[in-house]
């Protein structure tokens, strides 16, 4: 509660960690484990929801492979059940694609400003897509008379699926930030799912966006059914080629079992923020970034410093504004929960530190925020200087928000163009060329013991 610009509530208790300590290292192995969770650990009123659905105690991961495998036998009409249980909406098979009519009318009825907005976004995701889409590369070899033509081919592909959550608020951000970069490499069939909620497939905003942005296949359906619809294919609903976008725990180990059937951009997590920060970082700028992030609920933040004046007021400024906003509730619970303020002896270990949890967003608020770049090498997307909060890159900066959390940001990438692309190698040679690499061909092929392949060249060069 909030009197005069007091706060009255208890003060925030996230968890600090002196890296100098005796137990830093624990602690920090601690908050590295609740940043990766597991998949299977569900709450007792989900466990009571699953033995009312399935009439037997399920893991997270025997339900979304149930649903999946049913699906798979039983098309759409297993995807409307499964609609009816889990989301409690009834959809028939013909209002499950949201008609062309109703797409035109939500455009119609939106805030003009609204629209220009959306337009203002999908130009500079655009601008930004085209500058690092790849493009086709050709490499000739000549030997003498002999000539080697190597290329590079990208091609779009021709139909992907992108998820986009609605359950407790709408979401045209994710639309964007996944159908703009697939528009730009040049796929041209894009199936959206939403589900049957008034922040999903029935939200006036979303469906406007994708009106705008020339999406025509919008369906409601969300959680496991929906990814299995569209790695599947059902009724209505052709197969996709990939799939991507976020989701809760169901969407997120759906997409990690139809991998293979289909291509998936990552297995995402509560979202995550760092915030690698000196003595110049104001501390109303740095709380209210790390809110930013805990406000998704379950979300992640992590302030990380070698001052530490710095963390006591962070601290405090956490505690005023939580007690300003909406969220306020939700967010100090993922500060409690999930989050951490961790003081390091130095830059160099403050780096190292962030490193090691190899964070969805990272934030260098430094005086030097180039100088700290240099430091470090695993985020899936990093914010530079104290005037760039995350919120800039969840909507307007153009490098797409689907990034890699839970620590695999030291191995995975942010969702960008190139993903929707396919590459082959294209390798041209004459008989001349082929003359002068057969000996190196035919010398391992007899190493490897494969004859047919020293043969394959043999044959084309007997006289």
């Amino acid at each position: 509660m909030i009197l005069r610009g007091v706060v009255l509530s208890e003060p925030v208790k996230i968890p600090m960690i002196r890296l100098s300590d005796p137990d830093a290292e624990r602690l920090f192995e601690e908050l590295r484990e609740k940043l990766s969770p597991q998949g299977n650990v569900v709450s007792a009123a989900g466990r009571q929801r699953t033995m009312e659905l399935f009439g037997e105690p399920l893991t997270p991961q025997q339900v979304v492979e149930r649903i999946c495998a049913e699906v798979k036998s039983g098309g759409l009409k297993t995807v409307l059940e499964y609609t009816a249980k889990l989301d409690r909406k009834e959809i028939d098979p013909e209002s499950f694609r949201v008609s062309a009519a109703e797409l035109e009318e939500a455009h119609q009825k939106v805030d003009p400003t609204y629209l220009k907005t959306i337009r203002q976004i999908r130009d500079n995701i655009h601008e930004f897509q085209s500058a690092i889409l790849s493009r086709d590369v050709q490499i000739v070899r000549d030997f003498g008379h002999g000539r080697v033509e190597l290329r590079q081919r990208y091609l779009p592909m021709k139909r992907v699926g992108i998820c986009v959550p609605g359950g407790a608020a709408a979401y045209p951000s994710t639309l964007l930030m996944t159908a703009v970069p697939a528009q730009t490499a040049g796929v041209q069939e894009i199936a959206v799912v939403a589900p049957p909620t008034e922040f999903g497939s029935y939200n006036t905003d979303l469906l406007a966006a994708c009106y705008e942005l020339g999406v025509t296949e919008v369906y409601r359906a969300g959680g496991a059914q929906a990814v299995a619809a569209m790695a599947y294919g059902v009724e209505g609903l052709p197969q996709v080629d990939k799939i991507v976008g976020p989701g809760n725990l169901f969407v997120a180990l759906a997409k990690r079992l139809v991998f293979g059937e289909v291509d998936i951009d990552s297995i995402a997590g509560p979202s995550e923020v760092i915030v690698l920060a000196d003595e110049s970082a104001d501390p109303r700028f740095v709380a209210s970034d790390l809110i930013s992030q805990a406000e998704h609920s379950p979300g992640s933040a992590v302030l990380i410093t070698w001052h530490e004046p710095l963390l006591k007021a962070v601290h405090a400024e956490l505690d005023r504004q939580l007690g300003l906003l909406s969220r306020g509730d939700l967010a100090r619970q993922s500060l409690e929960d999930y989050s951490a303020l961790i003081l390091a002896d130095s830059a160099e270990q403050a780096a190292m530190t962030t490193d090691r949890l190899a964070t969805e967003h990272l934030h260098i608020s430094t005086a030097d925020p180039e100088a700290m770049l240099k430091q470090v090498q695993n985020a899936g997307a990093i914010f530079l200087g104290h005037y760039t909060p995350v919120a800039l890159g969840d909507y307007v900066a153009g490098p797409s928000h689907v990034l890699p959390t839970g620590g695999t940001a030291r191995f995975a990438n942010g969702l960008c163009a190139n993903d929707f692309l396919k590459r082959s190698s294209i390798i041209s040679y004459d008989k001349d060329a082929l003359r002068h690499d057969a000996d190196n061909v035919r010398l391992l092929a007899d190493k490897e013991g494969l004859t047919a392949h020293r043969n394959s060249v043999d044959i084309r060069l007997q006289e």
